[in-house]
Parts: C-alpha cells; structure tokens; sequence
C-alpha cells in the first residue's frame, strides 16, 4: 500500500510539473550575430594595443620543401625555396615522397623559443600549411600533415605554442589560402600544360574552402589558441572578394580577439603590401614583402623580410644580410610606425640556420641595451628622419623621445626636430655620462659629443639611440 501511494504522489507531482512547462515555456533569448567588420574604432584600437607595442616579431618558414631545399632530381631549382613543388614543376606523388621523407629529429620547439626571447622579438608567426598543403599539426581533416604522413609522428605546434606560453612570446600561425595538394583548390593549375586542368574552378574552390579549410582553421583555433593569423595566398582567381570577408568574419567569430591580416581579403597591392582603396577590404594591418614603406602610414603595417633571399630553407643560398643591415630596418620601421616580422628558415632536421642564429643574437644584444626605443613607442607626429642616418622614435604617452644615429657620429651632433625640456639631462642609451647640449629654435639642438664617448663606438655598435626628454619640434 505504502509503494501504491507513492507511485501516486510521484505521478501527480509528474503531471503538475509537465503542465506547467507547457503554460509557461521558457523563452530563449535569440543569437546575436556580431559584424566584425563595422567593429568601433576602440574596440579595434584595443585589440591591436599588444601587437603595436611588440614591434618585433619572428616569421618561420618550415615545412616539407625543407626537404629538397632547393633541389629536385639532383638538379637546383631556381626561386624561393618554399615555391619549388611549383617552380620545380614537382607532381604530387613525387612531392608527397618529399612528405614522407620529413623527419626533423633535431625540433626542439624549447630551444627555438628561448631564441626568439633572447633576439628581443615579443611573437612568432609559423607556417602552419604553406601553398603545398602540408600541415605541421594533428589535423583530423586531412592526413596529410606532421603526426600522420610523416615519420616524425609529433605535433610541432602544440610543442612550440607551448614553449611560447613558456617564454611570454605571443603565438601566431601563417596559413595558405592556396593549397596545390587538395583537389579543389586549383590542385592543378600550378603543374603547366597539365590536361586534368580546369578552366573554372571556382565551385570546387568553394567547396574546398567551406569543407577543408575552414574546419582546419577551427581546429588551430580551438586548439593552439593562436594570438595572430597571417593569410597568404589569396590572389588566385578563384577566391572572391566576399569570400575573404566571410572568412575574416569567420575566424572572428571563433576567436574575437584574434589578429588577422589583410591577405585574408583580395586588397593587398603587390608586394608593397598595403590595401588598396576601391573597397571596404577586411584585414586588421598591411603586409609590406621584403620591402619597408618609403614613409609612415595613417594604418597599421608590418615588414615581413628574410634574413638571405628565401623564406624556406634552400640550401645553397648563403646570401645574408649583415647584422647591421637587420638592425638598421628594425630602426626605419618603428620610427615610421611599423612592426618588423624577420624570418628564419630551419632545415629539415629542425635546426635555425647558424647564421640566422647569430644574427638574431646580436639583434638581442643590441636591444637589451636600446629595447626601450623600440617597444611601445610610436613615431613622431611629423617627423621619422632627418637625413639617412638618423631616426626620430617617441615613448607612447609620455615626453620620452629617442634618436637613433646609424653611423657614428660627429663630435656635435646638430638635431633639427626635437625640443629638449629645460635643464633635462641627454644620454645615450647604455652610457650614464652626461652630454652638455645647447637649442637654438633657429639652428636647433645640438649635443656634444666627447672623444671618451665616441672612442666607444666599434663595430658593434650597430647603432647608438640617445634618450631626451622634451618635445617634437
């Protein structure tokens, strides 16, 4: 009797609660769909507030074209290194033996980022898929990529973004648009004279874009938690304009406050990198290749450039640009308001080239003692040079102002554009002796330099940078 009556009391209790869901549903609040492309000008501003102050940043080329590093059938192949599936006019089979060939037991994603600590660069920028389709992570949409075609079988990615965490290095990731591996994504265009070639192929791009690398991009998202992705690729035929707004707004969508660059969209003019002005295009800063602006710019830019003449590792290019020349282009930049993305190309045992190596150790000597003129600055409202060999660099929100000199200088040293406060003190960076200086509003500011000081100078140096406190004038 007693379990009867339960049963009772358990079925009305039952039937009153399903009564009153049925009188009083609950309401569901509808989605917001938030338009990333008409963000506030503060909401931007905000956004970009870590990525402005970096100023300097390391770009990594690496992937199966480290492989044949220049070379295909015993035989050089001109161009760039990370182009030879394409220039070398390789088949698919042919570079797929390359993939399978791909075993970097040297990687030590630690090492490569204490590196990057040490040469003064606050991020990284890896090629998660270059244009040959090849991915360095654990995709679960394709196999061909690091863990599950090559014989290494080991994430680099999550090793290295969280070697970044490690090191305070923000993590960034590079990925193509075009892709010559996946059947529609122009697979065949880059092969001349292929007969399988396609005349449209703009609904199997379609295809590739919303089924292949969209969930690619979800996965290095909601995986490796990327502070910055970098397009490229997206000048083939096939991909629209829209597209690449869609895209941008997709890549929002899954991570708000990711940094995203212009190549997302179809508006990049050539190499020099900035967007042109036909159109509303999507992108969050201009991508400058191998070359700096000629002056400053009303938008948000950043130099991408190599240390020799490729981006991926080729083996017989020992074309290196000196130590200086690399500091003095990290110098022009930051004084025209630009960030400086350098790149290395590691071989395919996972080593950074040793001249790389160096020459980034020296950029990270020489910002350990100059760091301050160039990290969270801005550039003069005015001015970013005077001459060739000089450089105007301010402190963002305050009256800290530095000029870097690129060539030693003379005893007096004759500035035009800066105003120092009364009684302040003027040093160089690295040097606590004081210099005697005297303004003029008609001749300018000129500051003495003693014999002691400029005995200092070797080379070294590089570049000396002097701190006032004033104005820009």
């Amino acid at each position: 009797m007693k379990h009867l009556i339960t049963l009772c009391v358990l079925t009305v209790l039952t039937v009153s609660c399903q009564s009153k869901k049925k009188t009083a549903p609950l309401e569901e609040e509808p989605v917001k769909t938030v338009n990333y492309l008409e963000e506030s000008e503060a909401d931007f501003n905000k956004r970009m507030t870590w990525w402005r102050d970096a100023r300097y940043g390391m770009f990594i080329h690496w992937g199966v074209y480290a492989v044949p590093a220049g070379e295909y059938q015993g035989k050089p192949v001109k161009g760039i290194g990370e182009w030879i599936m394409q220039r070398g006019q390789i088949p698919v089979k042919d570079y797929e033996a390359f993939a399978k060939a791909f075993n970097p037991v040297k990687f030590d994603a630690d090492a490569w980022v204490k590196l990057i600590r040490d040469a003064g660069m606050k991020y990284l920028v890896i090629t998660s898929k270059h244009h040959d389709g090849f991915a360095l992570w654990d995709s679960k949409v394709s196999d061909y990529d690091m863990v599950d075609f090559a014989p290494y079988g080991k994430d680099v990615l999550k090793a290295l973004s969280e070697a970044c965490k490690k090191y305070g290095i923000k993590f960034g990731l590079y990925h193509s648009i075009m892709d010559w591996h996946h059947k529609d994504a122009q697979v065949y265009s880059y092969l001349k004279d292929d007969p399988n070639k396609r005349e449209d192929n703009s609904a199997h791009f379609a295809n590739y874009l919303e089924h292949y690398m969209k969930p690619q991009l979800k996965e290095l998202i909601e995986n490796y938690d990327p502070a910055i992705l970098w397009f490229d690729g997206e000048w083939v035929n096939e991909f629209k304009h829209e597209q690449g707004q869609a895209l941008y707004q997709y890549v929002r969508s899954l991570k708000p406050d990711i940094l995203v660059n212009n190549r997302v969209d179809k508006g990049r003019q050539g190499m020099q990198g900035m967007n042109k002005e036909d159109a509303d295009y999507a992108g969050d800063f201009g991508t400058p290749e191998q070359e700096i602006l000629e002056t400053k710019a009303t938008v948000d830019w950043e130099s991408c450039m190599t240390m020799n003449d490729t981006w991926g590792f080729k083996k017989d290019d020992h074309n290196w640009k000196s130590a200086e020349t690399l500091i003095h282009n990290l110098i022009d930049v930051v004084a025209k308001g630009g960030n400086y993305l350098l790149n290395v190309g590691p071989t395919a045992e996972g080593l950074i080239p040793e001249p790389s190596v160096e020459r980034l150790q020296e950029t990270g000597n020489w910002l350990k003692v100059n760091g301050e003129a160039v990290y969270e600055t801005e550039s003069f409202e005015n001015h970013y040079k005077q001459g060739e060999a000089i450089r105007f660099i301010k402190k963002k929100g305050s009256n800290d102002l530095y000029v870097a000199v690129l060539k030693k200088p003379e005893a007096n040293l004759t500035l035009n554009h800066v105003k120092p406060e009364t009684d302040s003190s003027i040093n160089i960076l690295g040097n606590e002796t004081v210099l005697e200086w005297t303004f003029d509003n008609q001749k300018g500011l000129t500051i003495s330099i003693p014999e002691t000081v400029l005995n200092r100078w070797n080379d070294k140096t590089y570049a000396w940078v002097f701190h006032i406190k004033g104005e820009e004038k």
